[in-house]
């Protein structure tokens, strides 16, 4: 059966529904940029409280807040999503690919990411998750912080950790099997070496945080008791967990800013 050609829609709903790699790698830029100015305006207030010797300007439950909500923005709402935008914006332009592998699959990425972090924020209004970026077990556990903030901090880190592992599931993807003719592995741009490296840590490091959050998530509503030391669990099984994450994030964040680094500098030394 034959079809006409798609129409092509138009203004601000060609932006909801697009799967061009351009437009989302605009959207990942705008998008986290965003949530890049609301962890500064938490840095701000912050600040603000430490300003002065015994000042009250922020209460300890929202002072712990503020450090939560910022040092998680940071990580899993700018840095590592902002670096996927640039690769979705410039990766399939520098090897000569017409789009990347899976365009929707890229909208998804996308679009998990965002809904993750709206939700995160949404946790401000019941009580923000107060554990800190890294949620140390038993602090994060019901005992200690029976609000919902936790849970929504554990569904954010499942929704942009499917969000991530998509993504980098599709970098791969993209950079093995559509590389124009003749780029050979020595003629691939660094920026895009580094992109293809920060993928693999992604789909290996990823998992571990992902696990780690389930058995939190069970252990505060299910009964089971992983990082309890009264029902046999050990806290130390989460940070094991955690910076089998923690340390491979760090290359996840900063090996594509040398990529950027390794692109821009030649240009301007010649």
């Amino acid at each position: 059966m034959l079809h006409g050609p798609e129409r092509e829609e138009t203004g601000w709903l060609s932006w909801l529904t697009t799967t061009d790699h351009k437009k989302i790698g605009l959207l990942y830029l705008i998008s986290t940029f965003v949530f890049f100015i609301i962890a500064g305006v938490e840095a701000l207030l912050m600040r603000a409280q430490l300003a002065l010797a015994d000042n009250t300007f922020l209460d300890a439950q929202t002072y712990n807040g503020l450090v939560s909500l910022h040092g998680t923005t940071m990580i899993f709402l700018f840095v590592v999503p902002v670096l996927a935008g640039f690769g979705n914006y410039f990766v399939p332009l520098m090897i000569g690919a017409r789009d990347m592998a899976f365009p929707k699959l890229n909208a998804l990425s996308f679009w998990l990411l965002l809904f993750g972090g709206i939700a995160f924020y949404g946790s401000v209004f019941w009580e923000p998750p107060a554990a800190g970026w890294t949620s140390y077990a038993p602090l994060s556990d019901d005992a200690y912080s029976p609000d919902g903030g936790i849970d929504a901090w554990i569904f954010l880190i499942h929704l942009t950790g499917i969000s991530s592992l998509l993504g980098a599931i599709n970098f791969v993807a993209t950079i093995h099997n559509m590389r124009a003719r003749g780029m050979g592995w020595g003629r691939m741009p660094l920026f895009v070496w580094s992109i293809l490296i920060y993928s693999y840590l992604l789909i290996v490091a990823l998992p571990s945080i992902a696990a780690a959050a389930t058995m939190l998530l069970t252990d505060r509503h299910f009964g089971t008791a992983f990082f309890d030391v009264q029902g046999g669990g050990d806290p130390l099984l989460w940070q094991h967990l955690f910076w089998f994450f923690g340390h491979p994030e760090v290359y996840i964040m900063v090996l594509p800013a040398f990529g950027i680094i390794s692109e821009v500098l030649p240009v301007f030394a010649r």
